[in-house]
């Protein structure tokens, strides 16, 4: 059973033209196909199962993230239900030389667990057992409100 540290991840992908629209910018079907995948990822982490979406809150796309930037996309589960977990997915524009970071989207989605025949399956009660866990939910749970 992981705790909501564990479930924390995040990955990198250079944005690239095919992933751009005609603007050069990512196009957001790229950035919520990743934020999906980390979130999943999360979803699996935590439950030790395989993990379907079941829901992605509203999505706003606050920021364009360039070609030649990096997206990094963070994502963690901060709450969970009898066989769901809450994941919260923050994407950012990120400068490969300089490090310097931009929030572009944040959004929430919600994954359930399944078994072998595809069945929701009941998923473990979340353990936040750190101050940086405890800040994480925090912050996940004042950012859904504001949704």
């Amino acid at each position: 059973m992981a705790t909501l540290e564990e479930t924390y991840l995040e990955n990198r992908w250079m944005i690239q033209p095919n992933h751009a629209n005609m603007l050069d910018t990512a196009h957001g079907g790229n950035v919520l196909k990743w934020m999906d995948e980390i979130g999943a990822m999360a979803a699996m982490r935590f439950s030790g199962e395989s993990c379907v979406t079941a829901s992605i809150n509203r999505v706003d796309f606050q920021q364009p993230i360039l070609v030649g930037d990096l997206a990094a996309i963070e994502g963690y589960v901060y709450s969970v239900g009898e066989t769901s977990m809450r994941v919260r997915l923050r994407a950012f524009r990120e400068d490969p030389r300089t490090e310097t970071r931009e929030q572009t989207t944040e959004s929430y989605f919600v994954y359930v667990a399944i078994d072998e025949n595809r069945r929701p399956t009941p998923v473990p009660a979340l353990t936040v057992e750190s101050e940086r866990g405890k800040e994480l939910q925090t912050a996940a749970l004042e950012g859904e409100d504001g949704n």
